[in-house]
């Protein structure tokens, strides 16, 4: 039975499908979003995981890249009336060594210079370079990111490359967005710890330090860190998830909980509505839109006519898995390097490109990373909101693991079932923190380990705990992200679109796709 008919259906309410129901909201769509979970917001959502009173981020933690969105900048006002709150981060991120060195990065860049230059006279002054040609080269960089890759943007993007950089430049250019992190750390800066401390910002988007396409993010995280802050969630990154749905609330859209939707009805020309699991046929006056993994659309449309298109989503690669460690705390880790730490809201363990290099590759072969790569998020030094008073949260992200183990890269770990796996790995990872934070695991209140098979079980975009909903290596991303010739979220099924992070501009919380997704749909 036909229960309503909306202009859009929605499958699946992360951030990208609020976004750009709020978007088509504004301009007068009536919209349906139909959630399988018992809550909006996919890998974005916060919760007591471990103890009352303390709110933990079950995924994402960072909201930078949502506070710096298109998305933002046009519907900021509104969320922020609908309770959105951010929190001002000016010690962002450091990295920790075995040598008891350590290099942080905040907003301020007389101190970052300082920092850099205890590492290298050369690096200070690179960094100082950098920082000068940021303001030009980010006009070209977040215009690429920002917008879709039709063939007039690219076109427009490149000759407004020429104008300013002459043929040369923008081939250099080019050349950067092409080069691995390794290629494009080792021309510019010659400490190791320089080098690894921007280095691990490209293992949280899949690109190890010998990928090709991966320098763009060390560059990026490390430039806008600096000239922007770091921004987390007022108790919570879900303020951001529940803003937009207060909003769509408000405005006349719907979002339906314990709504699984279990096939997308079409002709094989046009999409025309959805089967839920428990019988219902839901009609969609517009488009039906579908944020969900490249596999899951496969399912959900029982393939498309055009070989092409469904054998590229069969073909999309995902990155490895990550693990999550919740951990409620009596007080924060006290860094042997400096105290200092713990003001910065992210700490990176992952002490040289080598050893990075080496962890990527375990992951892949299926082995648990010896070493893998450690994101400590000390969120409660900024917003001391998400605990009790006088206590703490850490937020630890383990990257990389294998979504399907095969081994153990340390010839340790036995077991091969990540439910019986997970608590010996959390404390693997414990035991490194230890070496450069003595004592930690007696602060521990208590803990919630989620493993790579837990976050896809939660979320099933988050294919074997893929964050990051496929790899962004150059052979799926830009034009190519998820197939050449559908990066605007189209498929080959008329009015059924795809958006999320397997869609361009890809992941991360900037809700990019759902946003140019919503414009394409309804205008800007």
């Amino acid at each position: 039975m036909t229960v309503t008919e909306p202009d859009a259906i929605i499958i699946g309410a992360g951030h990208n499908s609020l976004a750009c129901a709020v978007h088509l909201i504004s301009k007068g769509w009536n919209v349906l979003i139909l959630e399988k979970a018992k809550i909006a917001g996919g890998a974005i959502k916060s919760g007591e995981f471990t103890e009352p009173g303390f709110m933990h981020d079950w995924a994402a933690m960072n909201l930078s890249l949502f506070a710096g969105s298109p998305f933002f900048k046009q519907y900021g006002d509104q969320l922020v009336e609908n309770g959105l709150s951010f929190v001002p981060v000016e010690s962002c991120f450091a990295s920790v060594f075995p040598n008891g060195k350590w290099l942080g990065i905040s907003n301020n860049f007389d101190y970052n210079f300082s920092q850099i230059s205890k590492f290298s006279k050369n690096d200070a002054d690179t960094w100082k370079k950098l920082t000068e040609n940021f303001p030009e080269e980010s006009s070209h960089i977040f215009k690429l990111l920002g917008n879709s890759l039709s063939f007039r943007n690219i076109s427009s993007l490149f000759l407004n490359l020429y104008r300013k950089k002459g043929f040369s430049g923008a081939l250099d250019f080019i050349r950067f967005l092409m080069a691995s992190p390794r290629n494009w750390l080792d021309e510019n800066f010659e400490s190791e710890e320089v080098r690894a401390t921007m280095a691990a910002w490209g293992m949280h988007l899949d690109f190890a330090p010998d990928t090709a396409g991966g320098a763009l993010f060390p560059y990026l995280e490390s430039m806008a860190n600096q000239s922007f802050g770091m921004v987390l969630g007022q108790g919570g990154a879900d303020t951001i998830i529940k803003a937009m749905v207060k909003y769509i609330n408000s405005n006349g859209g719907m979002i339906e909980y314990n709504s699984e939707v279990t096939e997308i009805i079409h002709d094989g020309v046009r999409a025309e509505s959805v089967k839920l699991s428990d019988g219902r046929l839901v009609n969609a006056k517009r488009c039906v839109i579908a944020n969900v993994a490249p596999s899951s659309l496969l399912k959900l449309t029982n393939g498309f006519k055009k070989f092409d298109y469904s054998n590229g989503l069969k073909m999309f690669k995902h990155a490895p898995g990550t693990m999550m460690i919740h951990l409620s705390m009596d007080d924060l880790p006290n860094w042997l390097a400096n105290e200092k730490l713990k003001e910065f809201s992210y700490i990176h363990i992952a002490p040289s490109l080598d050893q990075m290099a080496k962890t990527y590759q375990q992951a892949t072969e299926g082995l648990l990373p010896d070493f893998p790569v450690i994101v400590i998020g000390q969120p409660t030094t900024v917003d001391p909101s998400r605990a009790p008073a006088g206590k703490h949260i850490l937020w630890i992200q383990v990257r990389m693991v294998p979504g399907i183990i095969k081994g153990d890269g340390a010839n340790k770990i036995k077991d091969t079932e990540w439910e019986s796996v997970k608590e010996f790995y959390a404390d693997r990872v414990l035991d490194i923190i230890e070496d450069f934070a003595p004592k930690t695991k007696e602060k521990v209140i208590s803990r919630r380990i989620v493993s790579p098979i837990e976050l896809q079980n939660d979320n099933p975009n988050l294919v074997f705990g893929d964050q990051i909903c496929g790899s962004h290596h150059l052979t799926q991303h830009f034009i190519y992200r998820p197939l050449r010739g559908y990066t605007d979220g189209k498929t080959p099924i008329r009015n059924l679109h795809l958006t999320g992070a397997a869609v361009w501009p890809g992941a991360g919380a900037g809700a990019g796709s759902g946003f140019l997704l919503g414009r394409k749909l309804a205008g800007n």
